[in-house]
């Protein structure tokens, strides 16, 4: 039995906002109460409509944001309310691939740069082995050596998207988030770096929170599924067995969506 790598409990995150001055504060309900648990080594799948609270429930997850309620364990460790200094040690376990490169990727920096921060900041190699791993991890990404001294805007999109996984991979992290990591490329080169996620997952022992609005992809990905619908999780279990026998209304109505596409 796989041991749980991750627990929600209980999450929510509250948002003030006012159409004008003279107008009432009102309250948005980012994410309501949520719960589930993600095992080792197994990918969850977090599917819904733009705008139901996916991206917020995931930077809850990586403490990027503050929950108004709710905890986060990490292993037996309640991450909750960790200082920034205190979660540090925890940074490079739990890692995000976001889903547009110019997020991550400063223009100005090259290739080599932009992998050589992670590994320096969380002190991953000794300082003589930074250019070997640098190779490695272009490597394992399917990129050659030769492209460390580019800069990202003499990368192709899927090339760039490569590098933000390889970055993610360079602090060996437990767990990855990745929200909608695909959804910005082509359909061809979307496939090129799924199969590059499922390989990265089974040779490095990985654990995925996978956030998406396309139900191929999480089907083809993810182990585990939680629907979310206005901030609230409605539905969750096997993926083949929610996405073969939906229960929820809002769920059938994804199903159809995506068979209509």
């Amino acid at each position: 039995m796989k041991e749980k790598l991750l627990e929600i409990k209980n999450l929510s995150k509250n948002y003030s906002h006012k159409k004008n001055i003279y107008s009432k504060n009102r309250v948005i309900e980012a994410v309501k109460d949520i719960s589930f648990t993600v095992q080792s080594q197994q990918s969850l799948g977090l599917i819904g409509e733009s705008g139901c609270g996916k991206s917020t429930a995931a930077y809850l997850i990586l403490r990027l944001i503050k929950p108004n309620s709710g905890k986060i364990f990490f292993g037996n460790t309640d991450i909750t309310e960790l200082s920034e200094r205190e979660m540090q040690k925890y940074r490079k376990d739990i890692q995000i691939i976001f889903q547009h490169s110019s997020v991550v990727l400063d223009p100005k920096m090259t290739i080599e740069e932009l992998l050589k921060e992670p590994l320096i900041i969380h002190n991953m190699v000794e300082k003589n082995l930074i250019d070997s791993e640098i190779d490695r991890l272009l490597n394992m990404v399917g990129l050659s050596p030769s492209e460390k001294r580019k800069f990202p805007d003499q990368l192709s999109g899927g090339q760039n998207q490569r590098i933000i996984i390889a970055r993610a991979i360079a602090t060996r992290p437990k767990i990855i988030v990745c929200d909608e990591p695909v959804s910005a490329l082509d359909v061809s080169v979307q496939c090129q770096i799924l199969n590059l996620l499922k390989k990265l997952k089974e040779d490095l022992k990985l654990t995925y929170i996978f956030i998406s609005h396309d139900i191929k992809v999480v089907r083809f990905i993810c182990e585990n599924i939680a629907v979310m619908y206005n901030g609230e999780i409605i539905e969750t279990g096997k993926t083949s067995d929610v996405l073969n026998n939906p229960k929820n209304e809002y769920t059938k109505m994804l199903m159809n969506i995506d068979l209509q596409h």
